[in-house]
């Protein structure tokens, strides 16, 4: 019989103990009125970057979709399967968030793959090449920067990948439509996981600014 790893057991444990006993009111609630959250985050799945934890959000208040270096495809109605974008319809769709934050992060995996791409993928179907693709014109772009250090190089296309992904937002026509109507926000994010800063992205100049906490 095949067990789960006990760091998982034990977490459930933990779990079980602590948050689900005193939150068990909102899961019972949650569980039979359906989930009905404001934000979807699209996320990077790298272990030091989840959005739950960084925002400190509860049972039902976060949708998040996490993939490779958090990318959104352009809008392609094909036959092909389309992970983010079935997670972006359903909740743009059915949930009706009011908004949709991208969110990268320092240090990720992804990107440093497209900014140095290896000549021999790690298999033969080359997914995480294929996928980091979808940046690539941007990144041969800040590779070819000599003026900037690699974690410069590193650092900006992190934060101009989060860029292009809003614009991927863009095109579509769900997304695009409830924007103009001003009944659903974009907006783009990015975590140092060294430091624990957070940077937004300002909608009308790109830039990328730490929100006031005080």
């Amino acid at each position: 019989m095949t067990h789960l790893p006990e760091r998982l057991i034990s977490g459930y444990r933990n779990f079980m103990a602590g948050r689900y006993s005193s939150e068990s009111e909102r899961y019972r609630k949650l569980a039979k009125e359906g989930q009905s959250p404001q934000t979807m985050v699209i996320a990077c799945c790298d272990s030091r970057a989840a959005p739950e934890t960084i925002f400190d959000c509860g049972p039902g208040e976060l949708f998040v979709v996490r993939n490779v270096a958090n990318l959104v495809p352009p809008y392609e109605p094909d036959d092909h399967h389309h992970g983010t974008s079935a997670a972006l319809e359903f909740a743009v769709q059915s949930l009706k968030v009011k908004h949709i934050v991208v969110m990268g992060h320092g240090r990720c995996g992804g990107i440093g793959a497209a900014l140095n791409p290896s000549a021999e993928p790690l298999s033969p179907g080359d997914f995480i090449g294929k996928w980091m693709g979808l940046v690539a014109p941007a990144a041969e772009a800040v590779a070819g920067n000599k003026l900037m250090t690699p974690s410069e190089r590193q650092t900006a296309l992190e934060r101009i990948s989060i860029r292009y992904q809003v614009q991927n937002l863009r095109s579509f026509p769900c997304v695009k439509i409830l924007e103009d109507k001003g009944k659903l926000s974009l907006h783009g994010a990015w975590f140092d996981i060294s430091s624990g800063e957070l940077w937004v992205m300002n909608p009308q100049t790109g830039d990328f600014e730490r929100p006031q906490l005080d």
